[in-house]
Formats: C-alpha cells, sequence, structure tokens
C-alpha cells in the first residue's frame, strides 16, 4: 500500500497569508505523521491501493502568529502533530481501512518552575505554550493502546542534568496522555457505528 500524508496550514491561519506550497516545518509534520500511520496499518491487505492522508489544519491551540513572536512555534508544532495523529487515524478507522490498533497522539512537556531553576520542573500533559514561562523539553508519541507501542517518537528540547530518569518519565507522560485521547476517540467511532 502507497501511503502518502500533506499536512498544510490554511492560508488564513496566520498573520501574514500563507502560501500554497508547504514550507519546511509542514514537510515535517508530514514525514511524522505518516511514520506514526504505518505503524498502525496493515498495507498487505490492500497490496495495490493508496492512501492519500491529508491534513488541513484551521488553527493551533494557539494562534500561530503569536506562536512565531513569542519564539514558540516548535513547541506549538508538538500539539499540532499530536492532533493531526488523532484525526488521520479516526479518518482511517472511519473509511474501514483495516489496522491493528487506532493511533493516537499525546504530549508531555517538562515546564520551568516561576524561578527558572531546572532542579523544580514540572511533567504538564498536553501543554499550551503560551501559558508556561519556560518550556525545557517537550515528547509527542504516536500510540497504540492495546498493543502498547509507541509508532513515533519526537523529542525536542534540553532535560536538567540532575534527573537521568526524564527522557523515560516525558515519554510516559506523553504515553498517558495518548491513552486519554484514546478513550475519547473510541468513544465516538463506537457512537458513529451506533448511528450508522
Amino acid at each position: 500500500m502507497v501511503l502518502s500524508t500533506h499536512v498544510k496550514y490554511a492560508p488564513f491561519a496566520t498573520r501574514q497569508r500563507r502560501g500554497y506550497l508547504r514550507d519546511s516545518s509542514e514537510r515535517d509534520l508530514s514525514t511524522h505523521l505518516e511514520t506514526a500511520l504505518r505503524g498502525a496499518i496493515i498495507a498487505d491487505r490492500w497490496p495495490k491501493s493508496g492512501v492519500d492522508v491529508i491534513v488541513t489544519v484551521v488553527e493551533g491551540e494557539m494562534a500561530r502568529h503569536t506562536a512565531v513572536e513569542q519564539g514558540l512555534e516548535e513547541w506549538d508544532m508538538m500539539n499540532v502533530l499530536s492532533g493531526c495523529i488523532t484525526v488521520a487515524a479516526a479518518a482511517i478507522a472511519d473509511a474501514g481501512i483495516d489496522s491493528v490498533d487506532t493511533v493516537c497522539g499525546g504530549v508531555a512537556a517538562l515546564v520551568a518552575d516561576e524561578t527558572g531553576q531546572d532542579a523544580a520542573a514540572t511533567p504538564v500533559l498536553d501543554p499550551v505554550p503560551s501559558e508556561h514561562k519556560s518550556i525545557l523539553a517537550a515528547c509527542c508519541v504516536a500510540y497504540l493502546p492495546s498493543r502498547d507501542e509507541i509508532t513515533n517518537l519526537w523529542f525536542k528540547g534540553r532535560l536538567p542534568q540532575s534527573d537521568a530518569e526524564a527522557h523515560r518519565t516525558l515519554m510516559a507522560r506523553a504515553v498517558h496522555a495518548s491513552r486519554g485521547t484514546s478513550q475519547a476517540l473510541s468513544s465516538s467511532l463506537l457512537n458513529a457505528l451506533g448511528d450508522a
């Protein structure tokens, strides 16, 4: 099966109108999305088929121009990727394409406290970058809940030297966030089946 993914911000999603050609951040999101979905789809059942997943982002959790001005764009991209993974998996399930499980996205971040000390960093699920003074690191996962597998892992940032297990803790928090998303997605898909 040929799987192609395209993530594109709508031209009106930013203060400055965007062109119709994808920029490097959109190509990066598309690559991560394809990796996440490829681990869930059973491609052997559709050997001569192709699936095009096109996600148009109308608006992220925070206005994109605000994210760029405040230097938070890289952190906001984690939340956008998590949402893209979840909605693409829901569309694939709704289309009846065979998958080993419904993949869900989850994000966790390590944020600095008010004093800015690394030692007092706190993990936060589904962070909103504009609500925190400083984000030290963030982790976005694409998770298969019934198989307990991660199909995509994107980690950005710098962790404190004092905590050797911070990578695992942050990844476990992101998996926990994706489990919550999975429950909401499963109930939504069951409601859609009940209506049909």
